[in-house]
C-alpha cells in the first residue's frame, strides 16, 4: 500500500509558502490507517516497549493505537497548563518564540522503555522536547516513529543516536 496516496498537500497553510501534509484522509480510511499503525507496531515489537508517548495533538492519534497494538500504556505530552496533576516540563524553541511541553510526573517510570510516536518529523524540536521529558523522568527512549518526515527541515539531525522509523518522506 502506498501511504502517500492518503496524504493531501494543502498549499499555503497555515501561512503562505507552507505545504501542509494533511493526514486526515489516511485516518479516514480504516484500512490505510490500520496499515500505517501496524507498520509502526512491527518496527517496535522487538524493542521491549513499556510505554508509548505522543506529543499533542496528532501524536495522540498515532501513539494511542500503537500502544494498543503493543499492549502497553500511553502517555500524553501536552502544552503547558493542559495536564491536571503534578508535571515535569521542558521549554523548547519554535520558529517564532518558544513553547513548553509537559508530562505528568508519574507518566513514565524510571527504567521504562519508551517509544515516541507522532505524525510528523519536521524540525525535530517537539520530538527532542518529548525525549528530554522522558529522560528527565528516568525513562529510556528506545525508538521514535513518525508517519511523515520532511527531509528538507533536517529534524533527524536534532535526534541523532535514536532508533528512528518514518513511513513516508517528503
Amino acid at each position: 500500500m502506498n501511504l502517500k496516496d492518503y496524504i493531501t498537500d494543502v498549499k499555503d497553510f497555515p501561512e503562505e509558502g507552507i505545504i501542509f501534509r494533511d493526514i486526515s484522509p489516511l485516518m479516514q480510511d480504516g484500512e490505510a490507517y490500520k496499515y500505517a499503525i501496524n507498520q509502526i507496531v512491527e518496527f517496535a515489537k522487538d524493542l521491549g516497549v513499556d510505554k508509548v508517548v505522543g506529543p499533542e495533538a496528532r501524536g495522540f492519534m498515532v501513539g494511542c493505537p500503537v500502544s494498543v497494538g503493543l499492549t502497553c500504556g500511553f502517555a500524553m505530552a501536552r502544552k503547558k497548563g493542559k495536564l491536571p496533576r503534578e508535571t515535569v516540563e521542558v521549554d523548547y524553541g519554535l520558529e517564532y518564540g518558544k513553547a513548553t511541553l509537559q508530562l505528568h510526573a508519574d507518566a513514565v517510570l524510571p527504567g521504562e522503555k519508551v517509544l515516541v510516536c507522532d505524525d510528523l518529523l519536521a524540525t525535530g524540536g517537539t520530538t527532542l522536547a518529548t525525549v528530554e521529558l522522558i529522560e528527565k523522568l528516568g525513562g529510556e527512549v528506545v525508538g521514535l516513529a513518525f508517519l511523515i518526515e520532511l527531509l528538507d527541515l533536517k529534524g533527524r539531525d536534532k535526534i541523532k543516536g535514536y532508533n528512528i522509523k518514518t513511513l513516508m518522506e517528503y
